[in-house]
């Protein structure tokens, strides 16, 4: 099985509302979910038993990974560069 690999952004503001964008990706396969709704905002390639799976990580790791966005660096990220 090939390796699944996420990402988080920072936080998002818009519209007075915070979130937060959470991304799986595996190869060419795609799932992205928006925080703090663990609504699913696109996917592609994954199973629909493999996007309940990460539905269900998702939410019961919601909040350290909105932890994890407050500590994400934009403009770091945007370059490829690791936070410290």
């Amino acid at each position: 099985m090939q390796e699944v690999n996420m990402m988080v952004s920072g936080i998002i503001r818009k519209k007075g509302e915070k979130f937060v964008h959470v991304s799986f990706q595996r190869g060419k396969d795609v799932a992205e979910y928006i925080l703090p709704e663990c609504r699913l905002e696109k996917s592609q390639g994954f199973t629909e038993e493999e996007l309940n799976q990460l539905l269900i990580y998702v939410k019961g790791s919601q909040a350290e990974i909105m932890e994890h966005a407050r500590k994400v660096n934009p403009m770091k990220a945007m370059l490829g560069l690791k936070e410290t």
